[in-house]
């Protein structure tokens, strides 16, 4: 009767072999979930400084003209704090459907957002975003106290265009039905021939009757990149984990001695 133990080198030899291309693959992957968990530290760091110069130019910085068409940087000059002088053109306004925060915290409010053309007194027009009107004050009638005549100065928020996403329906601009700030869209609706490419959003200064309300503007961007380099990382110790103990199986297994045959 003989016996054969699978201690022997080219056993052990082929185990390592392997482990060896799984080896590779996993190395690869690990260099991978690692590198997006640092970045999603970094994107971290750069979304923070966003917010915290969002919050200079809209709250700390005074009041500015209105930049130039041709120098307009969205990278630079939106979110500044900007104070403009003319005349609204009331006929001419395009309502934004959308939400707003409540009274009751969690609970928000539908109705639209009023977007009106604004006659500078140097020249031009610009969308001005008045604040927010709930559904049953849609029709202008319903808050005519609030449709300000005559020269007026307008405080607020210089933003661009908002872009529309896959999740945002179509706008239908002879319905006057509109999803998202789309200025370039609402200006050539309301034949608007001298538009900016940006708007001002108001701010909280109240208007008679009380709507629409201004001071809508809210430094929320959302910053879950903590999380997310979490999840990466996670991720990469679970695959650490899972290899670790395929290669020790793989390993413990060789070492055993094989089972005697006569």
């Amino acid at each position: 009767m003989a016996s054969t133990l699978r201690t022997g080198s080219p056993l052990r030899s082929g185990a390592w072999r392997s482990i060896l291309a799984p080896g590779l693959v996993s190395l690869v992957c690990l260099a991978i979930l690692l590198g997006l968990g640092f970045w999603q530290l970094e994107r971290k760091g750069e979304k923070e400084a966003l917010i915290g110069r969002i919050l200079a130019r809209s709250k700390v910085e005074p009041p500015a003209p209105l930049p130039p068409i041709q120098s307009w940087d969205p990278a630079r000059d939106e979110f500044r704090r900007v104070r403009i002088a003319g005349r609204f053109r009331h006929e001419a306004e395009t309502l934004v459907h959308g939400l707003a925060a409540g009274a009751v915290p969690g609970r928000a409010l539908q109705g639209y957002y009023v977007l009106t053309p604004f006659r500078l007194e140097d020249g031009g027009t610009v969308l001005v975003n008045r604040g927010f009107v709930p559904t049953e004050l849609k029709a202008p009638a319903d808050r005519a106290s609030g449709q300000v005549e005559g020269p007026t100065t307008v405080t607020g928020i210089l933003r661009g265009s908002e872009p529309r996403t896959m999740f945002v329906p179509a706008p239908d601009p002879v319905r006057n039905e509109w999803f998202n700030r789309d200025i370039a869209g609402i200006s050539a609706a309301r034949g608007i021939a001298d538009p900016r490419p940006y708007l001002v959003e108001a701010d909280g200064t109240p208007n008679p009757g009380g709507w629409p309300k201004g001071g809508q503007l809210r430094v929320d961007l959302p910053n879950n990149h903590l999380q997310y380099a979490f999840t990466w990382f996670g991720i990469a110790g679970c695959l650490v984990a899972v290899f670790g103990v395929f290669a020790w199986r793989r390993l413990h297994e060789a070492s055993e001695p094989a089972p005697a045959r006569s």
